[in-house]
């Protein structure tokens, strides 16, 4: 049976993306949310059972937002058997839209004001004229996916007959930044999981795909989910007046080697069942100077995005260090050459420079310093990264961890140069599906068969691959990685504890297998961001539904 969802799916997505909802602005993603729970709340079934449908908010955080969760009960048979859906409702921001900001939100007077304000390529032009995109911020990335999956419940709320088993579905926000949204629901789940006897057994995730190049018009479905960490450099160097350059170990000029040593570089590629991750590549980079003064740099810091299909972050994080190693090395090298050269320039005498090569991890750093100061240490930064939290609890993530490394250091009784390599941003747990599990063949048998449901009426040809090649909330539905490389993590993050906690044991209880049977479109994050309607609104929803039925049959 095929579900005629398009006219549906399209106002959902349409009056969602007229709803702003900009990560960490104020109201939109609550407002959202509360969309999408007014709109289960209208429906009979859960008239019925009101207690089926809840909007809740975040913990732990700085910014009062909601997610939406709902879920249908089966009366097929009487098995515990659930899926669970997953989609986000939070966007990235709008800036780039210029003086048309306001028509961001705007499905379909947007397009035309696309053309009137800005130069647009060919391809877009095109898929304007074509009527078959949707634009505006968040119709891609990712409401039309939300939209879907709000109708396979209304769906099945009204034929819950064809489901043995369960059916839940969580509308989150902050995906883009934190994830507190799915973080909080993990909690919800694992209640409904006690409450309810829910036997997860997979899920699936509706956000964002794309072609892969220039003339790639395949439709795609991901099993399991890219990894990602964001290893951090902090150099800290030895600061002189510029008059007496060489004197000085400048840090901007290690991070810059940093930069070059691991930015796009393919060696550094993740490569697992036949497919390659994206090389890091750098997202900061900076010195912590202050005002202008004649005075070098001392201190320098960087990160990085990293991608893993297979690595752990135990493995990540020694490739990491490693990088600074050769960095430092390579800057001692040449800061000799230099001055080496300056001194034949100015016939004076010529001797080493004394930098020698210093590169801790996090956990180095602090345990050598432990070592020398004892309890004092530990309760002095204990105490410095509580207060620090307390007292600015919206500082970013990444920079909260850079002030806890400068506090260490000022107990460093070593002041030569050094860097330290942590682990700056919250997790996201690669997701490997190899279909060595019963759940894993189980999901793996259901999509492949709904696909094949699905294929003759699909204008493009869909294909599977393994890993999604973004981040997303999958990451929050199993862990791959053991315990050992889990602590790798934990013990190099200044942050751990007290500004981020990664729910490894509540994520152990879920454990699920993951697929992203998610919208299509073109220029994601972008201001000509758009939704292939035909695929995202008619395919994904009967392609997911078929997935579904065969899952809970």
């Amino acid at each position: 049976m095929k579900l005629d969802c398009f006219e549906e799916v399209k106002r959902l997505t349409s009056e969602m993306v007229a709803i702003p909802s900009i990560n960490k602005e104020p109201h939109g993603e609550t407002a959202v949310a509360r969309y999408v729970y007014s709109y289960f709340m209208d429906l009979p079934y859960f008239k019925a059972h009101p207690e089926q449908v809840m909007c809740f908010q975040t913990k732990d955080d700085f910014v009062e937002r909601h997610s939406t969760l709902a879920y249908v009960k089966g009366t097929k048979g009487t098995s515990n058997r659930t899926v669970i859906l997953i989609g986000h409702i939070d966007t990235v921001g709008v800036d780039d839209f210029g003086t048309i900001r306001e028509y961001a939100f705007k499905t379909d007077e947007l397009p035309q004001k696309l053309k009137e304000t800005f130069s647009l390529t060919p391809e877009v032009l095109a898929d304007i004229e074509s009527g078959d995109y949707m634009f505006g911020r968040g119709a891609l990335d990712m409401k039309s996916g939300v939209a879907g999956h709000m109708y396979l419940v209304k769906y099945f709320s009204e034929h819950p007959e064809e489901l043995d088993g369960n059916l839940v579905q969580i509308a989150e926000c902050d995906e883009e930044d934190n994830s507190h949204g799915i973080i909080t629901a993990i909690d919800y789940l694992l209640d409904l999981k006690k409450k309810e006897h829910f036997e997860y057994v997979a899920c699936i995730n509706a956000d964002y795909s794309t072609n892969y190049m220039p003339g790639d018009e395949n439709r795609y479905i991901y099993y399991g989910s890219i990894g990602k960490l964001l290893p951090c450099f902090v150099a800290l160097g030895k600061e002189s007046h510029v008059g007496s350059a060489f004197n000085a170990f400048d840090p901007n000029l290690l991070i810059a080697e940093v930069t070059r040593r691991m930015s796009l570089n393919t060696d550094l590629c993740d490569i697992a069942q036949g497919e390659v991750a994206i090389p890091p590549i750098s997202l900061k980079q900076m010195d912590t100077k202050g005002p202008y003064t004649v005075q070098t740099a001392l201190t320098a810091f960087g990160y990085y995005n990293f991608f893993t299909h297979g690595w752990s972050p135990s493995i990540v994080l020694e490739k990491s260090r490693q990088m600074a190693v050769e960095a430092f090395d390579e800057t001692v090298e040449y800061l000799n050459a230099q001055y080496k050269r300056f001194c034949e320039l100015s016939k004076v005498d010529f001797h080493q420079l004394p930098w020698k090569t210093r590169v801790y991890t996090w956990n180095e750093f602090y345990n050598e310093l432990a070592a020398v100061h004892g309890e004092a240490f530990k309760k002095a930064i204990h105490e410095f990264t509580v207060k620090l939290h307390e007292d600015d609890p919206e500082l970013d993530l990444r920079l909260f961890g850079l002030r806890v490394v400068q506090e260490a250091w000022k107990w460093s009784e070593d002041k030569s140069p050094a860097v330290v390599v942590f682990f700056g941003s919250i997790f996201s747990a690669r997701i490997e599906m190899t279909g060595r599990t019963a759940k894993e063949k189980a999901l793996l048998d259901a999509v492949e068969s709904a696909i094949e449901v699905v294929r003759p009426e699909a204008q493009r040809q869909i294909k599977t691959r393994m890993f999604y090649p973004y981040i997303s909330d999958s990451s929050f539905m199993a862990v791959c990685d053991d315990t050992l490389a889990i602590q790798a993590l934990e013990t190099n993050m200044p942050q751990y504890g007290v500004k981020y906690t990664h729910p490894v044991d509540k994520i152990r209880q879920i454990d699920v297998p993951v697929v992203n049977i998610g919208t299509f479109g073109r220029d994601g994050h972008m201001l000509t961001e758009r939704v292939d309607m035909r695929q995202t609104f008619q395919n994904v929803p009967n392609i997911t539904y078929e997935a579904v039925k065969r899952l809970l049959s």
